[in-house]
């Protein structure tokens, strides 16, 4: 639904304004103002999106907590919804695990994967539906054919056989859309995420039609940070180009940061293009010699934590260079080691990324472009009056396409004939959480020797990442655009390309 300007869109948009107002007023009661809020956004007594307001608005309640950082609280329990705000106006992070969460109320409880006859059934003759069902669960009743759930396994033979297209297969959205199996019902059929398989890609925070899903954000806390008079730099995806209109073009974009505070704008390509080096070095000197049967790309953290738990035997075939954020990060942190970093993406489990305990991030924060909206709003900022600053010019082109779909392949495969001009690469990718899978197995089964694996977690790579604003094809178009802009095509043109052993 990225892209498309629904009544939850709308109801997401006003909750990160509503907190990043709050954030940025001074002498404010944050127990009494984040109270206020929901008769705010749904004032009256009549309901606006569901069947009634004191629903609405304690559903809003909950998305409020999450949106500082907060835990939810039980059904069951005495919940007020400023319990634990006021400790949370710090300039740190403030972070409880998980990060996607399902508001249990809200959620619709959506029958699981089931098989329906629609009101397309023409009660033929021929009826095939009955003769393929390999289990009895189609019967004709009244001329029509009717499917005993009780009886019926999933298979779709009856669907894939009906002349006129009669009967559909759906699946709950949030599950459907989740490629590792992590979605699954509570005692009363509402959704619920096993925390074992989750790995935070967000995939069904953006397709729960309910709204019933969410991560917890860091708004509140950055602003904090900025109030307070920290040196924050923003270190920013390069699919941010395009999100936020077309009147935000990258000359305007670090202005508009500045007016919320930060202090600096690096782009995060800077960071792809030592990852591009380093990993052509790892393809060649490991992957090539024979050392390893091939190498999977390091930058998306769902990819990586996927393959890593679903597959233990290949972790060691997973790259372990840094990552585009940490690496940007470690090199704004040489310079600047008093500074505050926040990554501005388009994905959710960057947040996750940035908290691991196994390796330092020097990351302080993550917010999402539809965060990064919120505070846009809440501070008045308006694109078409901005003045073009000095233009972001850190990285290459190469780069820039990390946050594309095949975009990482390429820039590896581009430093590999500038640095190897004999060596010719075999590559594979995929995106989607599934197709991933798909491609491990058979490298799994020893078909993906000799391979750089590239593996994105969301549709189109991080331009259809849970945080993005636009639809991915047009995503895909500004990326391009950002692309030939650069100064530099080539990631052995960084500054830094030097650098990438010190930052370890």
């Amino acid at each position: 639904m990225r892209g498309i300007y629904t009544p939850l869109t709308r109801l997401r948009r006003q909750v990160f304004t509503a907190i990043a107002k709050m954030a940025y007023e001074d002498d404010v009661d944050y127990v009494q103002r984040i109270e206020e809020i929901p008769y705010e956004i749904v004032p009256g007594e009549k309901a606006h999106y569901r069947d009634d307001i004191f629903k609405e608005r304690a559903i809003l309640g909950e998305r409020l907590r999450l949106a500082i950082g907060l835990s939810l609280y039980p059904v069951d329990r005495p919940s007020p919804i400023s319990k634990g705000v006021k400790e949370s106006a710090i300039a740190e992070k403030v972070y409880e695990p998980p990060l996607i969460n399902v508001i249990p109320f809200a959620c619709d409880a959506c029958e699981p994967k089931a098989l329906e006859v629609t009101s397309n059934c023409r009660g033929c003759l021929a009826h095939p539906c009955t003769s393929v069902c390999p289990v009895k669960a189609i019967a004709i009743k009244d001329g029509r054919s009717v499917i005993d759930k009780e009886k019926c396994i999933k298979c779709g033979r009856c669907k894939d056989t009906c002349p006129y297209g009669a009967i559909i297969q759906y699946d709950r959205p949030c599950a459907a859309a989740c490629g590792v199996g992590a979605i699954e019902s509570d005692e009363l059929g509402r959704a619920k995420i096993n925390y074992d398989k989750c790995v935070s890609c967000g995939m069904c925070l953006v397709s729960c039609p309910f709204g019933a899903i969410a991560d917890k954000t860091q708004i509140f806390q950055l602003i904090q940070s900025i109030k307070k008079g920290d040196e924050v730099i923003a270190a920013v995806a390069p699919a941010f180009v395009g999100q936020f209109g077309p009147l935000a073009t990258p000359d305007k974009f670090k202005k508009a940061l500045s007016e919320l505070g930060f202090s600096d704008v690096v782009e995060v390509a800077l960071g792809a293009d030592l990852g591009a080096i380093e990993e052509a070095h790892h393809y060649v000197n490991k992957v090539v010699n024979g050392e390893d049967p091939f190498i999977g790309t390091s930058c998306c953290p769902s990819w990586s934590v996927m393959a890593k738990t679903h597959f233990p035997e290949l972790a060691s075939y997973i790259s372990g260079e840094l990552t585009p954020m940490v690496a940007t990060a470690r090199i704004i942190k040489k310079e600047r080691p008093n500074s505050r970093i926040v990554f501005i993406g388009p994905c959710a489990a960057k947040k996750l990324e940035a908290s691991r305990r196994t390796v330092r991030s020097d990351v302080d924060f993550v917010i999402t472009f539809e965060e990064l909206m919120g505070m846009f709003v809440a501070k008045g900022v308006e694109f078409g009056e901005i003045e073009e600053s000095e233009p972001i010019d850190d990285a290459s082109s190469a780069g820039r396409g990390y946050s594309v779909a095949g975009g990482v392949a390429d820039a590896i495969e581009k430093t590999v004939h500038e640095l190897y001009p004999d060596v010719e690469m075999k590559i594979d990718r995929a995106e989607g959480l599934k197709e991933c899978e798909k491609m491990l197995r058979l490298a799994k089964a020893g078909k993906r020797n000799g391979y750089l694996l590239e593996g994105m977690a969301c549709p189109g790579g991080c331009v259809g990442g849970a945080g993005t604003l636009m639809p991915i094809r047009k995503a895909v178009k500004e990326v391009d655009k950002f692309k030939k802009s650069a100064s530099r095509q080539s990631a052995m043109q960084n500054d830094y390309c030097d650098e990438a052993d010190q930052l370890k």
